[in-house]
């Protein structure tokens, strides 16, 4: 399934306007749906050093060696990992184009908030500041006062 996002973008005369950008949301989804578990995040950390073996991988975690398994699969289904021969070794190994997809759409939306932040800097730099005023004590009130 392609969704197609709105996106707006000035030209170089300086008008807004809308362009459609189409992406492969599905892989996305697939991608920060597993990298929603916090074993699954581990062990991304842990390839990033270098390709592991699923008894590697399992080291860390009080969990099966099936049960890592099953994470790297989902991984593996994300696209985030691949597995290798090795004469008796299945290394797993970090996919860096997923990665890099990952990244680039998280990039797109803050360089987005960035420009706005800097939008709204400038604006207030350019406001000026009115001086704080001294507030009033409060008034009190004598004995006699009080009466009348």
């Amino acid at each position: 399934m392609v969704y197609s996002i709105k996106q707006l973008n000035t030209d170089r005369t300086g008008r807004v306007g809308e362009q459609e950008i189409e992406q492969d949301e599905p892989v996305l989804d697939r991608a920060f749906l597993a990298l929603a578990d916090p074993i699954r995040r581990r062990m991304i950390a842990r390839l990033s050093r270098g390709p592991a073996t699923v008894n590697e991988l399992a080291e860390p975690f009080s969990i099966t060696v099936q049960a890592v398994s099953k994470h790297i699969q989902v991984l593996e289904t994300a696209g985030l990992v691949t597995r290798t021969r090795d004469a008796q070794r299945r290394p797993v190994h970090l996919e860096p184009a997923t990665l890099e997809r990952l990244t680039g759409w998280i990039d797109r939306y803050r360089l987005d908030h960035e420009r706005r932040f800097r939008r709204l800097d400038t604006l207030l730099a350019s406001t000026p500041t009115p001086k704080p005023t001294r507030p009033t004590p409060p008034h009190h009130l004598s004995a006699e006062e009080q009466e009348s």
